[in-house]
């Protein structure tokens, strides 16, 4: 993902269903370009929805759902 406008920047990704679709590497460059690595089941299939949240890094709470990608999930076939 590209570094973000504003004063927030990249802080975390997560998986709606990690059985499904999960992340399995996150990492910030220094310029605020993210990259998120994803795995998916190979047997079962079904939909996830990923986030990725931003924050500004001098701000309290919680940061907030700043970008949305929904994921199908299509198994393997099956020989036999």
């Amino acid at each position: 993902m590209e570094p973000r406008t504003d004063d927030r920047r990249w802080t975390a990704v997560r998986s709606s269903a990690p059985a499904l679709v999960l992340p399995s590497g996150w990492q910030v460059g220094p310029d605020g370009t993210a990259r998120a690595a994803l795995r998916c089941a190979g047997t079962r299939g079904g939909s996830a929805r990923v986030t990725a949240s931003a924050k500004a890094p001098d701000v309290a709470g919680a940061a907030g759902v700043a970008f949305t990608l929904d994921v199908s999930v299509v198994p393997y076939p099956r020989e036999g």
